[in-house]
């Protein structure tokens, strides 16, 4: 059994899709692209798709990730091509690599974000990452479905600073101020998500977009405690193919590869 893992995208009014909403389109994806995908056992056999840490919904994304496992073995990229091909445009399938290595879920210890917050002053905006910075805690509650949280949101996060040279990855463009803010953050339990920020930097520093913020996930994998960066999670994979290229990442990939940097 050869399994597969595929980095992908949401760009674009696909951001809005929700994680079923995607299993939907991939899975009719695999279909339309004839994978010889293996099936769970039992009553209601599933393709054996495993999806690790999804954005979430209404967020974009350079970097998601799933694992397949399949009954015949395929070359990774010209499996990369027909997916994506069987996909909505905005649901990308960008990257494919033969699982050679384990544990790729428990490489994804943490997010690069990028936060963009249109119609706010960056100098406003950098008065309230320096509030949070300073603060011991952040208070910050969550509607659950047990009712509401209140958590401390200040432990996971790892750097929270402006990013104003940055060429933005998200998608919405604007003649009106604009900061936009770089966020590293641990997955944690429970989860700190970008809103989870936007909530405690209006808690320290009463920072409130007119508009909601456009929240663009740049990268996930492995964390780097010493410089804070956040690394491939599929690198190790790469590494361990002697037969494989090297891989040439530009433009948006570059960002997101270095995004903590």
């Amino acid at each position: 059994m050869q399994r597969i893992r595929l980095r992908y995208t949401k760009r674009g009014r696909l951001r809005f899709t929700s994680h079923r909403d995607f299993q939907r389109a991939f899975e009719r994806a695999l279909r339309r692209a004839e994978v010889p995908m293996a099936y769970s056992a039992g009553f209601t056999p599933h393709p054996k798709v495993s999806y690790a840490n999804a954005a979430p919904t209404g967020t974009g994304s350079e970097a998601e990730y799933l694992e397949i496992a399949l009954t015949a073995s395929r070359d990774p990229e010209r499996l990369r091509a027909l997916l994506d091909e069987s996909m909505p445009a905005g649901l990308d399938i960008v990257e494919a690599v033969e699982a050679r290595t384990p544990g790729l879920a428990d490489r994804l210890e943490a997010s690069v974000w990028e936060l963009r917050l249109n119609g706010v002053d960056p100098a406003e905006a950098e008065h309230a990452v320096a509030a949070f910075n300073g603060a011991a805690a952040v208070e910050v509650q969550r509607l659950t479905k047990n009712g509401m949280r209140t958590f401390d949101a200040r432990p996971a996060v790892v750097s929270l600073r402006s990013a104003q040279t940055h060429r933005s990855a998200a998608d919405r463009p604007t003649d009106q101020p604009c900061a936009i803010l770089r966020l590293v953050v641990r997955h944690v339990t429970p989860a700190v998500r970008p809103d989870d920020v936007l909530s405690g930097l209006r808690a320290v520093a009463d920072l409130a977009p007119p508009v909601p913020a456009a929240v663009t996930r740049l990268a996930q994998g492995l964390l780097d405690e010493e410089t804070g960066t956040v690394t491939d999670p599929l690198a190790p994979d790469r590494e361990a193919d002697p037969a494989a290229p090297a891989v040439s990442v530009g433009g948006a990939d570059a960002a997101a590869a270095k995004a903590s940097a």
